[in-house]
Formats: structure tokens, C-alpha cells, sequence
């Protein structure tokens, strides 16, 4: 293992003013946003919308990394180019979720295990030709005022922590992902207990495994209340409450955090990353990893029409832009309403 390299992709992913782009949605998941824009969901309107957001160049000057589906890594462009050679043109570096998604856990009653382990290392091996320089897996934690049980918390971290073992063998980047869900209507309170019960689960596993934590980046929930909660709790305290539990649980070797949006808003997304990055006092670099946060908007712009193309890409830029003074702690919301 080259742990001077996989630390300078981990910096890379979160250099200031940059963050990842969660472009991995599986072919079921796209189905739904192209159904909510009317675009049939085809491999080759896939390609395409993906094609458009990796060829916009000024909204990829924001983005450090691209995390692909299995289906787009081995995908050229139109006129034939690997789309990982027009990311890495774009000047980011493409990546891959290599989670198979989750499973009911035996002997645990509504809760979950995220799959995926069998045969990693071959697959890394030959993403690593293709030229994938990190990978994302996905752990999903649901909240509720019984859950989760220590032992489904414990059973993820382990994958977790295998996955990103593996991941380093093979000299790529892994971006651990524990997600604690934000359906339900528990309060800030539940949600700041649970987050520090999975990640400090979460870093015992990554350190029995041997895991190098300058070599990977965290990509963790904010600390926020449920959709259904009769209060939501304010931009100030989601940040307060996060960088608080993120102080108490990881350590000061991981080179970054990409937070995931979680559902969150396009614009409540950015206030919250603009809000803790305002705070300092950490020592990480605190960036962005957004799927629909970044998406919602070039998906609308787009609707699956060739003359909607470069509107799709300057709503993309508008909200990569957003996410990048936020990352510096930046962001006004009058820069919203001006656009």
C-alpha cells in the first residue's frame, strides 16, 4: 500500500473550494428522477445526462470527484471518449460506488446490511484499470426511537470497515459513507446520539482493520431532525450539533469530510455546509458530496432535450458555485435570489 499516494487523492477530493459529485444513482433510482422530468430511462439518455453534467466546465472546476454507477464507469460518450477520460479532462478524478445495496439483516427485525463484500477485491482491481481512483460504500442506518440496535450499528461498521481495507490493497481511495437516515420525526437530540453511537462504532472498526485514516474521506450525515419532527431544529444548531459530535468521534488524521445531503433541500444543503464551515476550529477540510443537492436542478433544466443542454449545465454551475463558498464558508443567500 502507497499511503503517500492515497493520501494526496484524499487531499485532492477535498481541496478547498472543491467538492465530489454523487452522480452514482443505480439504474432504479435515475428511473425515478427521470420519471419526475418525463425522460424515458434508456441507456443512452443516461449517458447523456451524465455526459452533460461531466462536459459542463465551469461547474467542474468545482468538483474534485466524480462517484460513478457501475453502468457510467464503463461508458464512453457520444463521440466514443471513456467518460472517465472526460472527467479526468475536466480535471477531477472519477470514482465508483461498489456497495450492491442493502439486505435484511438476519435476527434483526426491520433493519438492514448493505451487501457487496464478495469478490470486492476483483472488482476493485478491475476498476482500478478502468481507472477509478476511489470508491464509495454506502451504510444505511434507520432511526427511530428502537433503533438501531448496537448490533445491526456494529454489523455495518464492519462491512464498512472491510470494504475500505480492501479498498487501500488495491491503492484506491475509500470514501466510508455511514448514513443515519433523516425520515421520521425524531428530534436533533436522537439524531446527535445515534450519529455519535455509528461513528465512534464506525472508527473502532476502521482501526481494527488496519485501515490508513490519512488515506480515506468520511462522508457522514449532518446532524439534523427528521422530516416528520414538530420542530426543525435551525441552521445554526445543525451546525453546532455536527461539528460538536464530529469533534467527539473522528479523528484528526482523516484528511476530509464530504458530507451527503441526506434529502435536505438544494439551498439548506449549502446554508448548513456554509454554517460549519463558518464555525472552524476542526481539523479536517469540510466539503461537499451531493447527489440530488447538485442534480435537482440541471435534471429540470434538462428534460431530456438537446437545445436544454447548456441551461442544464449553467443551473449545475450555479449550484457547484453555491457548494464551493460553502465549503469556504462563503455562501450568502442573497447570491440565490440574485441568480
Amino acid at each position: 500500500m502507497d499511503l503517500v499516494g492515497l493520501n494526496a487523492v484524499a487531499e485532492q477530493l477535498v481541496a478547498p473550494g472543491r467538492g465530489i459529485l454523487a452522480a452514482d444513482e443505480s439504474t432504479g433510482t435515475i428511473k425515478k428522477r427521470f420519471d419526475g422530468i418525463g425522460v424515458e430511462n434508456t441507456e443512452e439518455n443516461r449517458r447523456d445526462y451524465r455526459e452533460l453534467l461531466f462536459r459542463a466546465q465551469e461547474a467542474m472546476s468545482y468538483i474534485s470527484g466524480v462517484i460513478l454507477y457501475d453502468e457510467t464507469l464503463w461508458q464512453n460518450a457520444a463521440d466514443g471518449t471513456p467518460l472517465v477520460d472526460v472527467i479526468a479532462a475536466a480535471g477531477s478524478l472519477p470514482g465508483i460506488k461498489v456497495d450492491e445495496g442493502v439486505q435484511p439483516l438476519p435476527g434483526f427485525p426491520d433493519e438492514t446490511i448493505t451487501v457487496g463484500l464478495d469478490r470486492l477485491g476483483e472488482r476493485l482491481a478491475h476498476y482500478a484499470a478502468r481507472g477509478a481512483r476511489f470508491a464509495k460504500w454506502r451504510a444505511v442506518i434507520e432511526l427511530s426511537d428502537r433503533q438501531p440496535s448496537s448490533g445491526a450499528v456494529r454489523a455495518n461498521a464492519h462491512a464498512l470497515a472491510r470494504y475500505a481495507a480492501l479498498c487501500q490493497a488495491h491503492q484506491i481511495v475509500p470514501i466510508v459513507e455511514p448514513e443515519i437516515l433523516m425520515d421520521g420525526d425524531h428530534d436533533i437530540a436522537r439524531c446527535d446520539e445515534v450519529t455519535r453511537q455509528v461513528l465512534k462504532t464506525v472508527f473502532d472498526e476502521l482501526f481494527h482493520a488496519r485501515v490508513a485514516l490519512e488515506g480515506m474521506v468520511l462522508k457522514p450525515n449532518m446532524v439534523v431532525s427528521g422530516k416528520g419532527a414538530a420542530r426543525q431544529a435551525s441552521i445554526a444548531e445543525v451546525a453546532e450539533r455536527t461539528i460538536a459530535v464530529l469533534k467527539a468521534t473522528v479523528p484528526s488524521a482523516v484528511p476530509g469530510i464530504a458530507y451527503l445531503s441526506g434529502g435536505q433541500s438544494d439551498e439548506t444543503a449549502t446554508a448548513h455546509l456554509d454554517a460549519m464551515n463558518r464555525l472552524g476550529g476542526f481539523p479536517w477540510k469540510m466539503t461537499f458530496s451531493y447527489g440530488r443537492a447538485l442534480q435537482a436542478a440541471p435534471q429540470k433544466a434538462w428534460s431530456g432535450r438537446k437545445e436544454n443542454v447548456a441551461k442544464a449545465q449553467q443551473a449545475f454551475a450555479h449550484r457547484a458555485r453555491m457548494n464551493s463558498l460553502a465549503s469556504l464558508g462563503q455562501w450568502e443567500g442573497r447570491l440565490e435570489s440574485a441568480a
